[in-house]
């Protein structure tokens, strides 16, 4: 790429900002235009949930970088501004304010965005979600002055905001129509468990249910169950998943499926766009077939390879998925997929609340689940990298020194 190409980057979320920092790492010189829907200069989302709506940190510990870096770099923020349309032939996107920028590359790093109830009474004051700043800011006041919550979906979020609201001193019960929290992206081992904590906690936890419907006049005042009970709430937390934002890309002619089909190399359907984060749908060894992911290290190491792939340096994308969640004194850490396993084994006692499970499918290790065990979740992500050469008795066996038996598979890897 030269000088006087340009790369617009559509969402500045984490994916869209890594994009845009790592084409200045890799000696991309030409214009950067990085497209962001909300007012606010790149941030972390993670936070939300937890240490930023507990108002234990504030503005400035989100910001992923100080606004004087783009300057520095220059990147050319477009902030408050919505990406309606692309035209792929005249390679532009246009804007709802009307404006046209025109593109050489174009990443689509246009993330999500939460998945709305539809039940009556959803429209109600004080049914929130929580996936923004905004979202955030208008909840941490409620929590403050709420009695009854009503968590609805127990995914990551759901859960991270009953904890944090059960700390706050403010009941809470938790409404999820499956019979395993968290069980899209965690074991049922880890889900039983995190269950288990959040009812020692304090909170109720409801399985096998849902809302049918929000009751209030103009503010929410409970909820209805499709099992017929009645609920109390002066606040509604709506967690039930996200969307992928995909509908300009769909518009414009390419490849979607539950997100924005790519290749290995982040590339979609047109040669001149990339997608990445949360809206790309991308192939992965680590689910035998295509995946979407939504965490923090998927959209920083798609934000490195795409810039690479930018500047004429193309690497496949295969890095070990990791996420976590923290959940009161619980810090959950996962590498890898446990989902499918055909075993599972303990390392280490769940009543010391010290643990992982590692997960295995054929007898190769697929992932592993770390509760308060951050050197098996590090150790893990270096075996996932490589054929991991671990027997499930191995990883059972407390007295096996898994880092030692890392690096020396890690060595045989690079002799």
């Amino acid at each position: 790429m030269t000088k006087n190409s340009t790369v617009v980057i559509v969402g500045a979320g984490q994916a869209g900002f890594q994009a845009a920092a790592s084409l200045r790492q890799v000696g991309f010189d030409g214009r950067i235009v990085l497209v962001g829907d909300e007012p606010n200069i790149p941030y972390d989302r993670p936070p939300l949930s937890k240490s930023y709506l507990a108002g234990e940190i504030g503005l400035e510990k989100l910001w992923l970088r100080p606004e004087t870096f783009y300057h520095e770099q220059r990147i050319e923020l477009e902030l408050g501004e919505t990406v309606i349309a692309i035209n792929r032939q005249a390679r532009h996107v246009e804007f709802a304010s009307g404006r046209k920028v025109a593109y050489d590359q174009l990443v689509l790093a246009m993330g999500a965005r939460f998945r709305p109830l539809p039940v009556p009474g959803a429209e109600l004051d004080g049914v929130l979600p929580l996936r923004t700043l905004a979202d955030a800011d208008a909840l941490r006041p409620r929590l403050a002055g709420a009695r009854e919550v009503v968590v609805v979906g127990a995914g990551f979020i759901g859960l991270e905001f009953a904890a944090v609201a059960r700390k706050a001193g403010v009941g809470v019960r938790i409404i999820e129509m499956t019979q395993h929290p968290m069980g899209r992206v965690v074991s049922k081992e880890t889900s039983r468990y995190f269950t288990k904590a959040h009812c020692n906690w304090g909170s109720e936890v409801e399985l096998g249910t849902c809302v049918t419907r929000i009751l209030g006049d103009r503010s929410v005042s409970g909820v209805e169950t499709s099992d017929g009970r009645t609920l109390p709430a002066d606040l509604v937390l709506i967690g039930i998943g996200v969307l992928p934002n995909i509908e300009i890309a769909a518009a414009a002619g390419l490849t979607v499926d539950n997100g924005v089909v790519v290749d290995r190399y982040l590339t979609a359907s047109d040669p001149t766009i990339f997608a990445i984060g949360d809206c790309a749908n991308f192939p992965s060894r680590f689910v035998s077939g295509r995946c979407r992911l939504e965490s923090v290290q998927n959209a920083v190491d798609q934000g490195i390879t795409v810039a690479a792939a930018i500047v004429g340096k193309p690497v496949p994308y295969d890095k070990v998925p990791w996420f976590w969640s923290e959940q009161a004194d619980l810090k959950l850490q996962i590498a890898g997929n446990g989902i499918g396993h055909d075993r599972a084994v303990l390392r280490g006692d769940p009543e010391s609340h010290s643990f992982s499970v590692f997960f295995f499918q054929s007898g190769v290790l697929t992932g592993v689940e770390s509760i308060n065990r951050p050197t098996d979740h590090v150790v893990a992500r270096r075996m996932l990298a490589v054929d991991p050469r671990l027997s499930p008795e191995q990883a059972a066996d407390l007295s096996f020194d898994l880092r030692a038996h890392t690096t020396t598979v890690l060595q045989r890897e690079a002799a």
